[in-house]
């Protein structure tokens, strides 16, 4: 299976947020999109960096509440993993269990297409496995 199957039964909404925009900003953000990380964008297509719930846990720890005014790009991570939609799904679930990756941007010619979590990425595994199931007892019954 492709990341482009999970782009169309998802979409290719991205949520981004400006790389000068306060941490505040950012959680506000996420709370009210109900998501746990956005790519940082200055157009929404180009991808400066990403930052998630873990990475503003993590320096409100090593930095307290003044990291809440900072900006969004001193928290974020700028050397982000991408696929492409005609990445293998399989092979993306185990790039991500391995570098502990929860959310990679899709980049196609360049531009932001789409994003996916492990979320993502485990239920379309589990769907293959339940459909793989139906066809062999259909064969079975059959």
């Amino acid at each position: 299976m492709l990341i482009s199957s999970i782009l169309r039964r998802k979409g290719g909404a991205v949520v981004t947020v400006p790389p000068q925009s306060t941490v505040t900003d950012l959680l506000a953000l996420l709370s009210e999109q109900n998501i746990g990380a956005v790519v940082v964008s200055e157009d929404g297509e180009s991808i400066a960096g990403i930052v998630s719930e873990r990475d503003v846990v993590r320096h409100l720890y090593q930095s307290g509440p003044a990291v809440l005014t900072k900006p969004v790009s001193a928290i974020m991570t700028a050397t982000v993993r991408t696929c492409g939609p005609d990445a293998n799904v399989e092979d993306l679930r185990h790039i991500m269990t391995d570098h502990r990756i929860r959310h990679v941007p899709v980049v196609d010619e360049g531009h932001l297409a789409g994003i996916v979590s492990i979320g993502d990425v485990v239920k379309s595994a589990i769907e293959e496995l339940e459909a793989e199931k139906a066809h062999l007892v259909g064969y079975l019954h059959g």
